[in-house]
């Protein structure tokens, strides 16, 4: 065994749990809707098996995920809320569905077919959820054709229709839309025959939830309020942000006026400036795409500019009015003192792909 100490980590996400608890109780403060913790591409890189199984503890109906190998993980690691699929699935993975009792969406007859098959094949019985087509168009069946197609599927007796969903495509910036989307949905359910056995009925994501009333779903689908970004700038809730990303200061150096920054010199100083290397890039997840739109980071109490291109693995940051800064120091890149909204908007882009850029070689730190 060596008896070198392992260096700390070079740049680190670090994952609130206490945070996402209190957002998860803000979730269920708006109705006495059940919750379908969504926590597809890793929880939205926050980190799958970690927050699953904190939020598990906290009793919440099902875990949405986006794909049978997330799906895997979850089983894998002991979970044992119910897994529900929020996408279509490939014919060669249905199997695998059956066989580990994880709830799909049925978007076409096709799929029901086959699910039906596999389930007799295996003297058993898949629960899954029908899914309606009421604006997003990425799947599902329409409306018109959702109570027929219901009836059908009842009739295959390798399933058992539990519930009924749908997605809302503009719920954070359409409120026209999005209110004629409720209406048709909760008419619809409302129209369908046998409609107690659908004990599951969801539409609402997290903007939808502190949005927007429904007359009939008993199931919400927060994602990305559970990881502290508001998703509608009305009827906001006071949520904490979970994920705070950090680096240390590696190398500071004092240089001339005149001195040109990082790649094709896109940054000249124009004074004697003390310049922190900073140990994260565009590899670790920092969009490179901030470069030139005057992105921050925050150290020893203030924030300070970042200087010329990000790189893949260091950014430069102007410490001339820091003189107190150190080699070693923490720096958050966003977090707690610079939300992860301002990186986004810098970016050109939203929190969440903000979030599910972090790369694997950011080691994620866990608390609360």
């Amino acid at each position: 065994m060596s008896l070198v100490p392992e260096s700390p980590p070079r740049s680190w996400a670090e994952i609130d749990l206490a945070a996402l608890r209190h957002n998860l109780k803000a979730a269920r403060g708006h109705g006495d809707q059940q919750i379908m913790a969504v926590v597809k591409a890793s929880a939205y890189g926050h980190g799958l098996e970690a927050v699953a199984n904190t939020l598990e503890k906290e009793d919440i109906a099902f875990f949405g995920v986006a794909n049978v190998g997330e799906a895997r993980r979850l089983s894998e690691s002991g979970i044992r809320t119910p897994i529900y699929l929020l996408g279509g699935t490939f014919p060669a993975e249905r199997e695998e569905v059956v066989a580990h009792q994880w709830l799909p969406c049925l978007n076409t007859m096709e799929e029901a077919q086959h699910f039906d098959q596999l389930a007799r094949a295996r003297g058993s019985i898949v629960e899954a959820h029908i899914t309606v087509d009421t604006g997003m168009g990425r799947g599902g069946f329409l409306p018109s054709d959702t109570p027929s197609a219901l009836t059908a599927i009842r009739a295959l007796s390798g399933l058992r229709v539990t519930g009924i969903g749908s997605h809302l495509p503009c719920a954070d910036e359409d409120n026209g839309f999005t209110t004629k989307q409720f209406e048709s949905f909760d008419t619809l359910v409302e129209s369908l025959p046998k409609r107690e056995e659908l004990t599951h009925v969801h539409l609402a994501n997290s903007a939808g939830l502190l949005g927007y009333q429904s007359r009939t779903t008993t199931l919400a689908r927060p994602g990305l309020m559970l990881y502290g970004v508001p998703p509608i700038t009305n009827g906001q809730v006071p949520l904490k942000p979970v994920m705070a990303l950090k680096s240390r200061i590696a190398v500071i150096r004092n240089l001339p006026s005149g001195h040109g920054i990082s790649y094709g010199r896109t940054f000249v100083t124009t004074r004697p400036t003390k310049v922190g290397t900073i140990g994260i890039g565009y590899g670790d997840g920092y969009p490179r795409v901030t470069t030139g739109q005057t992105p921050e980071v925050f150290v020893r109490g203030q924030r300070v500019p970042l200087l010329g291109r990000i790189t893949m693995d260091q950014v430069m940051a102007d410490l001339t009015d820091k003189p107190e800064c150190n080699p070693g120091d923490e720096v958050e890149l966003f977090g707690s003192n610079i939300p992860v909204e301002e990186v986004a908007l810098r970016a050109g882009t939203i929190p969440w792909e903000i979030f599910t850029g972090i790369t694997p070689r950011v080691e994620r730190v866990y608390r609360g």
